[in-house]
């Protein structure tokens, strides 16, 4: 299978199935010398594990991370660090049922169409479980950034309609889907900082692409937009512009920030704002209407532990991999102009 690798110079390679004995992550270019212990990754995947809440999945996983390797004593060493995920309360035979039917809005007919085969127990690679190797990658690529002053914000930016910040709501929501047994999704919003201008390339490697790619890569997500978004699609130019201005030190400023950090797909050294919009959850407790392997109409009933929005577990995804996109981009932009290469090169003597 390709497509399991992602990033250029800080390139990451996810590997493993939900129900199989681990699932893990090697990072390839992760520079030598950084303070790295399992306790750093573990605050992130511990954000991201199931059983937290109501509204998550109970499936009771301890999402322990085993450094294998590329760390020694306590720093890395620039060799490729692996990183595993035990599995240890995975139901494989909730799963019997679907052995041979398709669950709507699930990757189960598309995978099997691509590979004439397919791990039906959970999804197998398509299970949102794969996110927790892209979790700890994204820990090894923020604890890197925060030395240089760069810091995520993520939230939750609306749950089945109804903004986050009314509560209230967005738990009646939660609650009456629940009660029917459905789901519903929701929109994650990403406020990164510190980031400086200049990152990304003007054609096809432009920082919102490689952001929107990254993001769009995350199972459940449908839709990415930076800054206004599709919002700036009903403004004029003078609502969307952000006015520049030169602060009491010469520095160049924005008055605001339609653009989301982004311009020309550059970063412009304001914030980045990214929003994800993530579908509702597709295994629900409902009769749905499907085929069979042998495509013969059927229904079925989804058994198992699921979560009825996978918003509040999403938003770390995002985090991770803008992380591990930043990060990929800064690495890259290091030889951008000749002045860095001899400034960093040229008194080595």
């Amino acid at each position: 299978m390709a497509g399991s690798s992602f990033g250029k110079k800080f390139r990451i390679t996810t590997w493993g199935e939900s129900h199989g004995p681990a699932i893990g992550v090697v990072i390839d270019g992760c520079p030598a010398g950084l303070d790295l212990a399992e306790a750093d990754i573990q605050i992130m995947l511990d954000r991201r594990k199931p059983g937290q809440s109501r509204y998550a999945t109970a499936r009771s996983e301890d999402d322990a991370v085993e450094i294998l390797s590329g760390v020694f004593e306590g720093k890395t060493t620039g060799t490729p660090i692996s990183l595993m995920i035990r599995n240890r309360d995975h139901h494989s035979a909730d799963y019997a049922a679907i052995r041979d039917v398709y669950r709507p809005g699930h990757a189960d007919y598309t995978f099997d169409e691509k590979y004439g085969i397919r791990d039906y127990r959970g999804g197998g690679r398509s299970s949102g479980r794969e996110t927790a190797g892209r979790v700890a990658a994204g820990a090894v690529a923020e604890k890197l950034l925060r030395e240089m002053g760069i810091s995520f914000a993520v939230r939750p930016f609306s749950i089945g309609g109804v903004a986050a910040v009314d509560e209230a709501a967005v738990k009646a929501r939660l609650e009456a889907a629940i009660k029917d047994c459905d789901s519903v999704g929701g929109i994650v919003e990403c406020i990164v900082t510190g980031v400086p201008a200049g990152l990304g390339d003007p054609v096809f490697d432009k920082a919102d692409a490689r952001l929107a790619q990254a993001i769009m890569s995350i199972g459940a997500v449908k839709g990415v937009e930076i800054g206004d978004g599709f919002a700036a699609a009903s403004h004029r130019g003078s609502e969307n512009n952000d006015a520049f201005r030169a602060d009491e030190a010469g520095r160049v400023t924005k008055q605001a920030n339609h653009a989301g950090g982004i311009l020309g797909g550059i970063t412009d050294g304001s914030d980045i704002v990214i929003r994800a919009a993530f579908k509702p959850t597709p295994s629900i407790a409902q009769e749905q209407e499907s085929v069979s392997r042998q495509h013969e109409n059927v229904t079925l009933t989804i058994g198992g532990r699921h979560d009825p929005t996978i918003v509040h577990r999403g938003m770390v995804v995002v985090e991770a991999m803008a992380a591990v996109t930043i990060l990929d981009m800064m690495l890259e932009n290091m030889a951008s102009r000749a002045e860095h290469v001899i400034r960093f090169y040229g008194n080595k003597k």
